[in-house]
C-alpha cells in the first residue's frame, strides 16, 4: 500500500502515485548517465580540433548562450515526444564542445589529467550528497526555485561583464557562487521528482545535467587556478 501513496501534482491537478514518481526518478538517473557519453565525446572532439580555442572569449560566450538556450528550449518543447531524448543528447554534445576550451587548458598543465579526475570525483560527491539529502528532507523546497533562478541570472550577467573586466578575483568568487547555487538546484530538482511535482524525466534530466555541468566546469576552473602545476 505504501507504494500507492499519492501526492498532488500542483501543476496538472492530478495525483501522482509513489510508483510513478519512482519510475520518473529511475528514468532520470538512467538518462543522466547516458548524457555523459555525448558530453565526453563533444569535449574530446573540441580538444582535438581546437575549434573553441580558435574563438575569442566574447564570440565563444555568444555561441554558448545562443546554442545552449536554443537547445534547452527545444528539449522542453519536444520533451513529450520521441524527439525529446535525441535533442537532449545533442544538447549535451554541444555542452561538451563548449567545455573543450577549459579541458584543453587544464590538460596543458603537468597534472591536468589528475585535476580533471578530481573535479569529476568532486562533482560526483556533490551529486550523491544532494541525492541523499533529497530523500531525507521532508519540507517543501518549491520556494527556493525563484530565488536560485534570480541568483543564477545575476551571476550570468556578472560573468558576461567579467569578459571585459578580466578580474581574476571576481571570476573565482563567481565560480564558488555557481557551485553553491548549482548544488542547491540539484537538490531542488531531485526533490521535485520525489514529491511528484516533476513528472517528465527528460525535463528533470535537463535540469540536473545543467547543474552538474556548472559544478564540474567551475570546480575544474578553481582546481586549475589553485592546484595547477606548470613548467
Amino acid at each position: 500500500m505504501s507504494d500507492r501513496i499519492t501526492t498532488l501534482d500542483n501543476r496538472f491537478g492530478y495525483a501522482v502515485s509513489g510508483e510513478e514518481r519512482n519510475k520518473v526518478l529511475r528514468n532520470t538517473y538512467w538518462l543522466l548517465s547516458l548524457t555523459m557519453i555525448p558530453t565526453v565525446l563533444g569535449a574530446w572532439i573540441g580538444v582535438q580540433t581546437g575549434i573553441m580555442s580558435a574563438m575569442s572569449p566574447g564570440i565563444s560566450m555568444m555561441v554558448f548562450l545562443v546554442g545552449a538556450f536554443g537547445l534547452m528550449f527545444a528539449v522542453e518543447k519536444f520533451k513529450n515526444s520521441a524527439a525529446g531524448v535525441p535533442i537532449l543528447l545533442a544538447f549535451t554534445f554541444f555542452m561538451g564542445m563548449m567545455l573543450s576550451r577549459l579541458v584543453g587548458s587544464i590538460l596543458g598543465l603537468n597534472n591536468g589529467a589528475s585535476l580533471i579526475m578530481l573535479a569529476f570525483a568532486g562533482t560526483g560527491g556533490v551529486f550523491f550528497g544532494m541525492a541523499t539529502l533529497s530523500t531525507i528532507i521532508k519540507r517543501d523546497l518549491s520556494s527556493m526555485g525563484k530565488f536560485m533562478f534570480i541568483g543564477m541570472i545575476m551571476v550570468l550577467i556578472a560573468m558576461i561583464a567579467n569578459i571585459f573586466l578580466q578580474s581574476s578575483a571576481l571570476m573565482i568568487a563567481l565560480s564558488v557562487i555557481v557551485i553553491g547555487i548549482s548544488s542547491a538546484f540539484i537538490l531542488y530538482d531531485l526533490k521535485r521528482v520525489r514529491d511528484g511535482e516533476e513528472t517528465n524525466y527528460i525535463s528533470a534530466t535537463l535540469g540536473v545535467y545543467v547543474s552538474l555541468y556548472n559544478v564540474f566546469s567551475n570546480l575544474l576552473a578553481l582546481l586549475g587556478i589553485f592546484g595547477g602545476e606548470r613548467d
